[in-house]
């Protein structure tokens, strides 16, 4: 069993990587510059992580766990607030809003899942898988609620609802992009109330 300094140690050493690899890239990342800037030894690195690529599976997988409780707990919260699959959706995206709007006033480097998909030779088809099944969770639930809201509100225009589920990922992602190559206030917020702005449009809510 880990103790608790070790788990803190860990973390303090993935947090640093996770920082630096959505900033530079992955290959571009050294086991030095890592134990530099949470001033470790090259011992406490290997103690926790036998390889990079080892620290690369530890710190998706982290990522994944994280991204998968933030859509657990933000869909939880909208079926709380809402008993119509449409409201749900559009509450849950609002909650993006939320994160999108502190992600404009405390701009990040990026997405780790884009990040290691930008260098995709360099990790093995595991690592890879655990971005894939992220993605289809995303795809599963969303897609699910659409479905369902479609049943109630039929849709102006035919529309494939995976994909408009997929849509979300793709506009969240895209919005990291155009904030790290253009200047400008209020990026993601933006763009996912574009995207909210759609779905009343689409199935009249």
């Amino acid at each position: 069993m880990a103790t608790k300094t070790g788990a803190s140690t860990r973390a303090r050493l993935l947090d640093a990587a996770e920082e630096m690899i959505n900033r530079q890239g992955f290959a571009a990342t050294s086991i030095d510059q890592i134990i530099d800037k949470v001033g470790m030894t090259k011992g406490t690195f290997f103690y926790h992580f036998k390889t990079k690529n080892e620290l690369a599976r530890a710190l998706i997988e982290r990522f994944a766990a994280a991204d998968q409780q933030f859509l657990r707990s933000s869909m939880e919260r909208a079926e709380k607030l809402s008993d119509d699959p449409l409201q749900q959706v559009l509450i849950f995206v609002g909650l993006l809003i939320e994160v999108g709007e502190q992600l404009d006033a405390n701009p990040q480097p990026g997405c780790l899942f884009a990040t290691y998909c930008y260098e995709r030779g360099l990790f093995d088809e595991e690592t890879h898988r655990v971005i894939a099944d992220a993605m289809m969770s995303w795809r599963r639930v969303l897609g699910g609620k659409l479905r369902a809201a479609a049943e109630q509100h039929p849709p102006k225009t035919e529309a494939d609802l995976d994909s408009l589920a997929d849509m979300l990922t793709v506009v969240f992602e895209g919005a990291f992009v155009m904030s790290r190559s253009i200047s400008g206030p209020g990026v993601f917020a933006a763009q996912l109330r574009h995207y909210r702005a759609y779905l009343q449009l689409l199935f009249g809510g």
